[in-house]
């Protein structure tokens, strides 16, 4: 992957290379029980801006990675991501009927088989980085703590954890510093491990570099469901491909109706500074990562 192309360049490489990976790993259509792996793939392939991978092979192009070790760990992360969202959806949690501008996976198929598509990617996630010939390159310790760091990341202490916090939250109203800790287990718990991934796959990278590597997937992780809580606001459904004004209508808490609209960018605005600060001893070869953090206090849908 040349590290000269434009970060729109970057981006469409990275999501195409993660389709065709993706593409690769789940089970085929065809396989028994058909029902079940159609509906895996269905929800999986074919959509989504794939923010956790670009991260995933972002870093490591920041760590002079070489992408084929990276498609293992990229495919993982976004896994776990795609049953997350599966799950959210489903009508015991946020009840939504769109996701990526299609049905989402229970209207398409029904609730039994979308819980049962979700329960299958968690577990294709970690028999990814457990099994996967691609990685054989990486020291066993290594591994394991890939396996661990996206364990802890998905679980109860990170956003399945953030994810009760959040329903228990409905018709509540938390201040700062309870808005972030739950986002951050939500959202950003998955957004750091698509980062700590990456760095799991160098060798012998020194623990300091990791931590500001962490420290700047922890700013960007929080300003992203940030910039999610403004476009949910702003937004249309056609664009967002998921139903827009869905937080208001459930009462949830976010960060508009928080700081209100300017206060919420604003509160992007110095975390994406944050973020970059962290990138400054990495130099040149971060450009892609700082890019892709002011990407995502940016973007518009």
């Amino acid at each position: 992957m040349s590290p000269n192309l434009s970060l729109q360049e970057f981006m469409s490489v990275c999501q195409q290379r993660v389709e065709a990976a993706l593409d690769a790993r789940l089970p085929p259509a065809t396989k028994v029980p058909e029902r079940l792996h159609q509906a895996m793939r269905y929800s999986t392939l074919g959509g989504g801006k794939r923010l956790r991978p670009l991260l995933t092979y972002a870093a490591g192009q920041t760590l002079d990675l070489v992408p084929e070790l990276l498609d293992a760990p990229a495919c993982a992360v976004e896994c776990i991501h795609v049953y997350s969202l599966i799950h959210d959806d489903l009508p015991a949690m946020d009840d939504d009927d769109l996701r990526r501008g299609k049905p989402t996976c229970h209207k398409a198929y029904d609730e039994a088989t979308a819980i049962l598509a979700g329960d299958g990617l968690q577990a294709l996630a970690f028999g990814i980085l457990a099994e996967d010939t691609s990685l054989a390159p990486i020291p066993a310790e290594n591994r394991l703590a890939m396996i661990q760091t996206l364990a802890t990341a998905s679980g109860s202490l990170g956003m399945v954890g953030g994810q009760a916090i959040d329903l228990d939250a409905v018709g509540r109203t938390l201040d700062l510093p309870g808005l972030e800790a739950m986002h951050i287990r939500k959202t950003g718990a998955l957004i750091r491990a698509s980062i700590r991934l990456a760095a799991l796959a160098k060798t012998g990278l020194p623990s300091d570099t990791a931590d500001k590597l962490d420290h700047y997937a922890k700013c960007i992780g929080l300003a992203f469901q940030i910039q999610d809580d403004i476009l949910d606001e702003e937004s249309d459904t056609q664009t967002l491909g998921k139903t827009q004004g869905k937080d208001r209508q459930n009462n949830k808490p976010n960060y508009p109706a928080l700081l209100g609209l300017s206060g919420a960018r604003q509160k992007a605005h110095e975390l994406c500074e944050e973020a970059l600060e962290s990138l400054v001893p990495f130099g040149d070869g971060s450009r892609l990562l700082q890019e892709l953090a002011r990407f995502i206090v940016r973007r518009r849908n």
